[in-house]
């Protein structure tokens, strides 16, 4: 692979303004971009999140907040990895939107590989992101800091369906921690066997009732000086 096919970039140039002290401490030294998607990245930006060995109620609800998302030209960000993240981009895909992908390996790996397709048809039609050189050896913790990143690129974040263990929950609390809106869907909140969705909630997590809850809270892609010109 040639260097030169995927440029590199800094986190301020990939979201368009400058970071404040928090997003400044734990960025990326450096983000690698594949995709025709435009730079500064359009806005708003939503991660849909959650188990790759999610139920068949689980999916069915990403593919519905997806659709409601994109039907109100939101970009879907998720992951690549197995479940509620695949779900989230092939909506994406079959509705006509927009979706970025932020992956834990360099942008010449893929994981998983049964995802090798969809890689190739985001870095042909939308964008893919790493925080990882060509090069790199790839090891757990680094999804947990692709996690991190993924917080950072998205104007919130929504957990569809996770367990106690689930990876999801590195991002769930660095949305919180970075001061962006974080979802929980209401039936993760209310299964009396999982305790993180209430401790994320004293933190400011919001229950998702109906998907379109999310669009009122974020930002919009007009800036404040247009609005009186």
């Amino acid at each position: 692979m040639v260097e030169a096919e995927y440029p590199s970039i800094q986190l301020e140039d990939l979201l368009g303004r400058p970071l404040n002290n928090i997003e400044s401490k734990f960025r990326p030294k450096t983000i690698f971009c594949k995709g025709p998607m435009e730079i500064p990245l359009p806005c708003p930006r939503v991660s849909i999140i959650g188990s790759r060995g999610a139920s068949e109620k689980g999916l069915s609800e990403a593919r519905e907040i997806s659709k409601i998302l994109i039907e109100n030209e939101v970009v879907i960000v998720s992951g690549l990895a197995k479940g509620i993240d695949t779900v989230g981009h092939k909506t994406a895909i079959e509705y006509g939107g927009r979706t970025i992908a932020v992956i834990g390996t360099p942008l010449n790996k893929v994981y998983p590989k049964e995802n090798t397709e969809l890689q190739e048809e985001l870095m042909k039609n939308h964008l893919v992101v790493s925080q990882y050189p060509i090069g790199h050896s790839t090891t757990p913790k680094d999804f947990v800091l692709r996690n991190r990143t993924m917080a950072l690129i998205s104007d919130a974040t929504v957990i569809v369906e996770a367990g106690e263990s689930s990876g999801s929950l590195h991002q769930g609390w660095e949305t919180l921690r970075i001061g962006r809106p974080l979802f929980i869907c209401k039936d993760v909140v209310e299964n009396s066997q999982l305790e993180w969705p209430e401790k994320m909630i004293q933190y400011g997590a919001m229950i998702l009732d109906e998907p379109t809850d999310i669009l009122e809270n974020l930002p919009t892609s007009i800036k404040m000086p247009e609005l009186f010109q």
